[in-house]
Order: C-alpha cells, then structure tokens, then sequence
C-alpha cells in the first residue's frame, strides 16, 4: 500500500528572525487586514532564538477528537484541519489539544482558525523573506536530521583526529 505524505509548513530556526511578515501575509489572505491576531501562523520569540508555528497535520489529530460539536475534521487526502463554523462554539477544547498551539481563537468571530496551507500554495512560504518557511514532510525533515547528525558525528571525528 502506498501511503502519500502530508505536506505541512516547517520553520528553520536557524533562518527564522521573528519578522513577523508570515503572520502579515497570512493575516492578509485569509482575512483582508493586516493583523497578526487574525493570523493562522504564529511567530515565537525565545531569545536566542524564533520560530513560526503553523499546523502540522498530525496522524489521527488530537484537536479532532477533542472537538465536543464535531466542528473541526480532518481532511483524508491532505491532512488539512477543516473547521465547520457553524458547528464551531468557540470552547477551546481542540486549542487545548493542540500539541503546537497551531489553533487560535479568531478574535471577532470567535471561531477557532487553524493554517489550510492555502490550497497548496501558502503565502507565508512564498512571502519569508528569510526563506525560514517551507511546505515539507516528516521524511525530509527526518533525512534532513540525518544528514546534520552525521555532519556533527564526521566533525567531531575528525576533531579528535587532529
């Protein structure tokens, strides 16, 4: 059986310098404004270090199954967290769920909104001025994982030679 895997946003911390430009665009987007709070990413600032957080798509997502009203599903083919707004009542349990704190609150319908990857082609990606952003699955982040372990383990031998 062939198992086709989900993209999902990913940020480089190493790239990401807090700009604050994909909650901007996605803000933009989705909702016509240029307000961070409206935003289906978010940007962690951890002195040294930022980070954006956008949904991961997670197998069997937790923030479905804590959903009371059935409001929030997950899309089989993508993976994508689908919010039914009419069922939505705004109670916070899939927020709470949420190992990533991917879903928030929007601030004026009261509806929880969480990243759709804009129909494949996010704008936060596309906008990053850093190029910190990019639309990724967990095999090339794990061989990415890889190749930096293998890189340190190489350095280090070779550290040790000299």
């Amino acid at each position: 059986m062939v198992t086709t895997r989900k993209k999902f946003i990913s940020a480089d911390p190493k790239k990401c310098v807090g700009c604050q430009i994909c909650e901007y665009v996605c803000a933009l987007e989705k909702d016509k404004v240029f307000n961070p709070l409206k935003s289906r990413i978010r940007t962690v600032r951890l002195y040294p270090k930022n980070l954006a957080l956008a949904c991961r798509l997670c197998e069997d997502a937790p923030c479905g199954t804590a959903c009371p009203r059935k409001a929030v599903e997950q899309a089989p083919e993508t993976g994508v967290i689908l919010i039914d707004d009419e069922k939505c009542d705004g109670c916070g349990w899939c927020i709470e769920a949420c190992e990533f704190g991917a879903i928030t609150l929007h601030p004026e319908s009261k509806v929880v909104v969480c990243c759709d990857l804009c129909d494949g082609e996010p704008v936060c990606v596309e906008w990053c001025p850093e190029e910190a952003l990019e639309l990724t699955t967990t095999d090339v982040l794990a061989q990415k994982a890889r190749i930096s372990a293998t890189k340190k383990l190489f350095q280090a031998t070779v550290e040790t030679k000299s």
